[in-house]
């Protein structure tokens, strides 16, 4: 797909990775609808990208509410005319106290954020992809789908629901012309590292991961992203985003 044109929504994007694969997106010449809890964020991610010369809008959407991601979706048509580009990347950790301490209602909303909002927000964008002749869906998953994390196995659980789920949506691009892919970012330097501790501080397992998984920036796994949506022939196919030491390799 050539992305110059294109209208991207992007889930999460008021920080982190979804705010460098909106900027990403805009860089490459598409219109970019912002989707957050975070008003703040989303806004300033708006002003952001327009600095740069290019197009967006916010919606506040919180993506554990069917009825918000459908908003999110009608928002882009009022926006934008539509989309063509859907990326899923909302995620959570559980953060202190960690498993088997963790909070049940807290792991009910990772749950939610992390996987069943990916299921229903492909469900909910593949008829309207299908009406403008196809278009592409980006999930992000985690390392963690396949190296499991100990102190935090909502975190993999999902994640590995993310990744199965995206193989099982590979015969869309067959039947609908909605290619549906993932990536699989490591360590990556956003906000989120800092919320799987306390809040203040990363939690161990973040820190211990550091010293044999390189800290990736936003920057790396947006670049993967346009590669995905760029190559027709991916559908239902995964990247990993960064180079893994050869015993962790091994694991997988």
């Amino acid at each position: 797909m050539d992305i110059t044109g294109k209208v991207a929504v992007v889930t999460g994007s008021a920080s982190g990775i979804g705010r460098g694969i909106a900027r990403s997106l805009a860089g490459r010449g598409a219109s970019i609808l912002l989707a957050d809890v975070d008003e703040e964020g989303g806004r300033a991610g708006v002003e952001e990208i327009a600095g740069g010369g290019g197009t967006a809008a916010f919606v506040r959407t919180d993506v554990t509410r069917a009825e918000d991601l459908a908003a999110m979706l009608d928002a882009a048509g009022e926006h934008f005319g539509g989309f063509d580009i859907l990326v899923n990347n909302a995620g959570i950790v559980c953060g202190e106290p960690l498993w088997p301490r963790t909070d049940p209602a807290v792991l009910a909303r990772q749950v939610a954020v992390n996987l069943t909002a990916v299921i229903v927000g492909t469900r909910l964008a593949v008829e309207p992809l299908q009406a403008r002749g196809g278009g592409v869906v980006v999930n992000t998953a985690s390392i963690g789908a396949l190296l499991p994390l100990e102190e935090e196995p909502g975190y993999s659980a999902t994640k590995a629901g993310v990744l199965m789920f995206t193989r099982a949506c590979a015969g869309l691009a067959r039947t609908h012309g909605v290619r549906v892919n993932t990536v699989l970012p490591g360590l990556v330097d956003t906000p989120l590292l800092a919320k799987s501790g306390d809040g203040t501080r990363e939690a161990s397992w973040a820190s211990q991961a550091r010293e044999f998984m390189p800290l990736l920036s936003t920057d790396d796994v947006a670049d993967v992203v346009i590669d995905l949506i760029e190559d027709d022939t991916q559908a239902g196919a995964h990247r990993i985003v960064g180079e893994l030491p050869d015993f962790v390799t091994a694991l997988l």
